[in-house]
């Protein structure tokens, strides 16, 4: 990488290749992050390595979607939403929020407040894992919520798989007793119908 020793080059290209080279790393962490939640998630459902969760998502052809949400303070932070309750419709999602609190999740009938925990990793299960799950792991319905004072902000890593590939239960969790809830679709389709809102 000698060329980003000349001034010249540095003052042309440095910031959008050194923006290129950290994007690639960040890719590349996140993947092997994506990669441990999987395995942990499969592990959970009693799956064996070579039929997972990852398989059923693409392995290495796994996309990554990067969201850099920002919520301005707001005067009257009870009459606006940051963003209306939602589950996201990837696979997973990683989350890094800023220390402004805002995030909520439904739980046991009510809006529970998520604490900031500063240097963790909030992990969402998306809606493509409740599916091959049979239900079993449940799709996180959130929202989030602005301040009075000050900005809150979160990066969002959505883990999806390719468009083209069909996400159902996994047969290894059908049987008679754990008939399918949901039907078998490519991840395109599923997008289509989350974002106009027909049933799945």
């Amino acid at each position: 990488m000698l060329w980003l020793l000349c001034p010249k080059f540095i003052m042309n290209f440095g910031p959008k290749i050194l923006l290129l080279i950290v994007t690639e790393e960040y890719n590349k962490e996140m993947l092997k992050i994506t990669d441990k939640i999987l395995e942990v998630l499969s592990e959970g459902l009693g799956l064996s390595k070579g039929k997972g969760l990852k398989n059923c998502l693409g392995e290495d052809e796994i996309e990554l979607e990067m969201k850099i949400n920002m919520y301005p303070p707001c005067p009257q932070p009870e009459l606006a939403l940051g963003v209306e309750p939602h589950t996201d419709m990837s696979a997973i999602t990683i989350l890094i929020p800023n220390q402004v609190s805002g995030l909520q999740i439904w739980k046991d009938n009510k809006w529970v407040a998520v604490d900031y925990i500063p240097n963790a990793l909030y992990i969402h299960i998306g809606d493509q894992i409740e599916v091959l799950s049979n239900g079993k792991y449940k799709s996180v319905l959130h929202r989030s919520l602005v301040n009075k004072k000050e900005t809150r902000m979160s990066w969002a890593v959505f883990c999806a798989p390719p468009h083209q590939t069909m996400i159902g239960p996994l047969p290894e969790l059908i049987d008679e007793h754990n008939l399918p809830k949901f039907s078998t679709k490519t991840y395109a389709e599923y997008r289509h119908r989350k974002f106009n809102k027909l049933p799945q």
